[in-house]
C-alpha cells in the first residue's frame, strides 16, 4: 500500500472516531444535567443508536454498495449528519431530542461499515495492514475524550458542536479518499444475506449457540457502561471524568497486544470467561467506588474496559471467524453485529434508563435528584454474573484454535 493512501485511510479513521467519541460517552450526562431528562429518555437516546445500527446494514447493502462509490456516500452522509446536528444543538426538549439523535445516528452508523469497506478495498493484505489503520480510531477517541475533559464540556452542548464540525471535515476528507466503486453490481443483495442468514448453519453447533446468546446478553450490561458511567463518575466526585475515562481506550490497546499470548496459553473458553469476570468486577467497582475515599476502585473499573472488550468481544469476533471459515465469515460477522450492537445493546440501553429512574429520588433538602448508584450498578453486575454462569456451564468448545 502506498504511503499516501495509508495516510488517507488513517485520517479517515481518526476523523470518524473523533466525531463519534465527541458525544457518545457524554450524551447521558448532557441529557441528565443540561436537558433535565429522565433516565428513560437517556435510555431511549442510546437505543436510537442501536436502531440505526440495525437499519444501516440494509442501506449499505441494498443501496450504497450497489449504486454509489463508498467514499461519496460517506461524504454525503456526514454533510447530512452535520445538518441534523445543527438543529439538534438548538433543541432543549429531551423528548424531541430523541428524534434528532435518531436522525443523526441514521446518518452516522453507515460510516462504520463504509470505512471498513473503503479501507479493505485498498489492501492486498488486510490482516497485516488493517490493525495499524484501525488503531487511529482508538487514538482519536482518547484525544477527544481528553479535550472534552480538559475543557469541562461533558455536560455541554459543545460535545455536539464538536461533532458537527468534525462531520464537515470528515465529509471533505472523504472526497479525497481513493475511489471505491460499487463492488456488488452483479450480485443480488437481499434482506436475508445482509442479516447473515447464510451463517445460520453455525447454529447446528451447540457451543456457537451458547456463545451467540451470551454475546447478546452481555451487551445488555455493556449498554449501562456507555450510557451511565460518565454521570455516575461525576456524581461520585471524580474530577475531569472524560479524560480519566480515556484510560479505558488506552487499556483496550494494551490488552489487544496481550491477546496473542493469551491465545497461546489459554483456550477460547478461558479467555471468554476472564472477559465476563472482568465485567462483574468493573460494575462492582463503579457501584462501591467513590471519587473522594476510594477512587482507586473507579480507576480499576475504567481500566478493566480493555479486558472486558478485548477478551470477550474481540475474541468473540475471532472465534466467529474461525467457526465460519472463509465462505461465510462476512455473513457470520454481520449476524453477530446485528445481534449484539443492534438487539443486545438496544435492550440494554432501554433497560439502563428504566433502572436509573427506578433508583432516582428527589432530595427534599437539596431540591435535586439523587441516584442510588450502587443499586444501579448491581443490576448489570447481576446480569453479567448470570451470563457467566450460563456460559461456564453450557460452553463446551475446546477444539477451535484461534489465531491473530
Amino acid at each position: 500500500m502506498k504511503l499516501a493512501v495509508r495516510l488517507q485511510l488513517m485520517g479517515m479513521m481518526f476523523l470518524l472516531f473523533f466525531t463519534w467519541g465527541s458525544w457518545y460517552g457524554q450524551m447521558g450526562k448532557y441529557l441528565l444535567t443540561t436537558l433535565q431528562a429522565s433516565g428513560d429518555q437517556v435510555g431511549n437516546a442510546y437505543t436510537a443508536f442501536s436502531l440505526a445500527t440495525i437499519i444501516s446494514p440494509f442501506f449499505v447493502g441494498l443501496i450504497a454498495d450497489r449504486y454509489f462509490s463508498a467514499q461519496k456516500v460517506m461524504a454525503v452522509l456526514n454533510l447530512l449528519g452535520a445538518g441534523v446536528l445543527y438543529f439538534l444543538i438548538q433543541e432543549t426538549d429531551p423528548g424531541v431530542f430523541f428524534w434528532y439523535i435518531l436522525a443523526y445516528t441514521l446518518c452516522f452508523t453507515p460510516n462504520l461499515a463504509l470505512s471498513t469497506s473503503i479501507a479493505m478495498r485498498q489492501m492486498a493484505n488486510p490482516e497485516k495492514d488493517y490493525p495499524s489503520i484501525r488503531v487511529m480510531g482508538t487514538l482519536a477517541w482518547i484525544v477527544i475524550s481528553v479535550i472534552i475533559g480538559t475543557y469541562g464540556w461533558g455536560d455541554s452542548v459543545r460535545i455536539f458542536e464538536v461533532s458537527m464540525y468534525a462531520s464537515i471535515v470528515l465529509a471533505v476528507w472523504a472526497w479525497t479518499l481513493p475511489d471505491t466503486p460499487p463492488a456488488s453490481q452483479e450480485t443480488t443483495a437481499t434482506w436475508g444475506t445482509i442479516l447473515g442468514k447464510d451463517a445460520l448453519v453455525l447454529f447446528k453447533e451447540r457451543s456457537f449457540v451458547v456463545f451467540f446468546f451470551s454475546s447478546i446478553l452481555i451487551c445488555i450490561p455493556l449498554s449501562f457502561y456507555y450510557a451511565l458511567a460518565n454521570p455516575s463518575l461525576t456524581d461520585s466526585g471524580m474530577m475531569n471524568v472524560e479524560t480519566k475515562m480515556a484510560l479505558g481506550q488506552a487499556s483496550e490497546v494494551g490488552f489487544m497486544l496481550i491477546l496473542p499470548f493469551a491465545f497461546a496459553r489459554l483456550g477460547v473458553k478461558k479467555i471468554l470467561v476472564i472477559g465476563l469476570i472482568a465485567w462483574i468486577i468493573r460494575f462492582i467497582g463503579f457501584g462501591y467506588g467513590d471519587g473522594q475515599s476510594s477512587e482507586w476502585l473507579l480507576y480499576l473499573a475504567i481500566v478493566l474496559h480493555g479486558i472486558c472488550y478485548d477478551f470477550f468481544f474481540v475474541t468473540g469476533q475471532i472465534y466467529t471467524d474461525a467457526k465460519a471459515g472463509p465462505k461465510i465469515k462476512n455473513a457470520a460477522q454481520g449476524l453477530i453485529t446485528f445481534a449484539t450492537y443492534g438487539v443486545g445493546m438496544g435492550i440494554g440501553s432501554k433497560l439502563s434508563g428504566l433502572v436509573l429512574d427506578m433508583y432516582t429520588t428527589m432530595d427534599p433538602v437539596k431540591q435535586q435528584n439523587t441516584v442510588e448508584w450502587l443499586q444501579v450498578w448491581l443490576v448489570p453486575a447481576g446480569i453479567a454474573a448470570v451470563v457467566l454462569l450460563f456460559f461456564v456451564l453450557a460452553f463446551r468448545d475446546e477444539k477451535t484454535k484461534l489465531a491473530i
